[in-house]
């Protein structure tokens, strides 16, 4: 990613006071909750700048444009799976309690995005621009490590270019999927959720040809 890429995406500043951090949570809690209501697409720097009733100023003197805070709010999202991730992967006894644990964190993705439509506007949001996409890839990955290294202590025997691709592999996968079932009617998600298990307990740990 170019410096041009990080500037338009990065913060043009960080607040530092307590009444320019308020205002700053101001900005995100409303970019939200439009976020929620309309999409990415659909917000407007201005109609942003009405909502979280601070001057337009205020908005531009943290966010060059609406990608960064697409970036700020998803780098919240981001940290909070990866943190949950590694709680949940730090005590994997064996390959058959790494497939429960999984199955559990494929529920606990597909409830949270369900019950919170700014985390899947903002994570749609991140497709639709190439360097948010970047970003997007980079957390998959983050998460892929995390798992493969919980994996690698329990079965150092397993190929580690394998397992390193299939994890990574997975792990964009299951957001995908997670996305897909969020959008479909919960009869139908709880089913592809099923079958996508399924796949993953066959193929996951199988031995390649």
């Amino acid at each position: 990613m170019s410096i041009d890429n990080v500037d338009r995406i990065g913060l043009r500043r960080k607040p530092k006071q307590e009444r320019s951090i308020q205002r700053f949570d101001l900005i995100l809690s409303a970019a939200a909750e439009i976020i929620a209501e309309k999409g990415v697409s659909a917000m407007r720097m201005t109609e942003l700048a009405v909502a979280a009733k601070v001057p337009i100023g205020s908005v531009y003197q943290y966010f060059p444009e609406k990608a960064a805070i697409v970036k700020a709010l998803f780098d919240r999202h981001a940290s909070e799976v990866q943190a949950k991730t590694a709680q949940v992967f730090a005590n994997v006894h064996s390959l058959e309690d790494a497939l429960h644990l999984i199955e559990g964190m494929i529920d606990w993705y597909y409830d949270a995005y369900r019950n919170d439509p700014t985390y899947l506007g903002v994570w749609m949001g991140t497709e639709t621009d190439q360097d948010l996409l970047r970003l997007n890839i980079d957390h998959s990955n983050r998460v892929a490590d995390i798992f493969y290294e919980a994996v690698k202590r329990v079965a150092p025997e397993l190929e580690a270019i394998d397992m390193q691709a299939r994890t990574y592999l997975f792990s964009h996968l299951i957001g995908a999927s997670i996305r897909l079932a969020v959008k479909s009617e919960e009869e139908l998600a709880l089913r592809m959720l099923g079958e996508w298990k399924r796949v993953i307990r066959a193929s996951l740990f199988s031995k390649a040809s």
